[in-house]
């Protein structure tokens, strides 16, 4: 009988970090289904004899982001003798930082989670960005840290949402066939301000599949190939004249998409103090 795969991940904290990463490692794997199984806030040594000696009898491994140095011992040992291969994803990195800046770390979990101030950013810009969604009230783009502009299903929404957990004040505004844009638009500075496009067919298809889902038929002028090129060829004239930065998000993820945007931010303000 084929027994299901399995990865152990463990933490002091709430092991969202080791998680995030044995994720995004496993995307890179045709793994099936595998199930993560998630120990929370490790805290003896005899919570990790125990987990090792699961891990063993599972045939699994285990990652994770202990910052306690006798709990980094443990598992290391206990790795050893139960022959149980440890992953240890914040140990390097806390190690590199060490020797190189010459500090010792603070050893205390959870720090990445605390609720200081940059918790309550995060809160606000996600309080802001669904606020100023999908242009509800234009007085929030001369408000926002970032506008985004652009098409039906252009993923404005998604990376709005993305960057307000990032710290970012975002607000996005459609693009629709005959309706006039808001003034604002032309009062945002050039670095604030980001086109959203993407290629026509892929367009068509994602809003033929949206219509799908809410159950509505495929003839709709939405997913027109013409009116869908009208639409395009109407919100290009509009990007050239507000000389905004144009992203293509046709087979761009929403994080590469983010890493875009911020990138072009840094260059704007570093242009602006040369």
């Amino acid at each position: 009988m084929f027994k299901q795969r399995q990865i152990f991940i463990c933490s002091d904290s709430a092991c969202e970090t080791a998680d995030r990463v044995v994720r995004a490692a496993m995307q890179q794997f045709d793994l099936g289904n595998p199930a993560v199984r998630r120990f929370k806030r490790i805290n003896s040594e005899q919570e990790i004899a125990e987990l090792v000696q699961l891990a063993h009898t599972e045939q699994s491994f285990i990652a994770y982001t202990l910052v306690q140095p006798g709990l980094r011992e443990a598992i290391q040992r206990e790795g050893t003798e139960w022959s149980v291969d440890i992953v240890d994803i914040m140990g390097p990195m806390m190690e590199t930082i060490k020797s190189t800046f010459k500090l010792e770390p603070l050893m205390k979990p959870g720090l990445l989670y605390d609720m200081n101030a940059d918790y309550y950013r995060r809160i606000e810009a996600i309080e802001f960005a669904v606020k100023y969604d999908d242009g509800r009230d234009p007085r929030g783009l001369l408000l926002a840290d970032i506008v985004l502009i652009g098409v039906s299903r252009t993923s404005k929404t998604p990376l709005s949402m993305y960057m307000a957990y990032k710290g970012y004040k975002v607000a996005n505004w459609p693009l629709v066939p005959g309706v006039k844009p808001p003034m604002e638009l032309w009062q945002i500075r050039k670095h604030r301000l980001f086109a959203l496009t993407m290629d026509i067919e892929a367009l068509i298809k994602i809003r033929t599949e949206r219509l799908r889902m809410l159950g509505l038929g495929a003839g709709a002028s939405y997913v027109s190939e013409l009116q869908v090129l009208e639409e395009y060829n109407e919100a290009e004239a509009l990007m050239k004249s507000l000389r905004c930065p144009v992203i293509d998000v046709t087979s761009t993820s929403i994080e590469e998409s983010a890493d875009l945007i911020m990138e072009c931010m840094v260059q704007e303000r570093f242009q602006d103090l040369s």
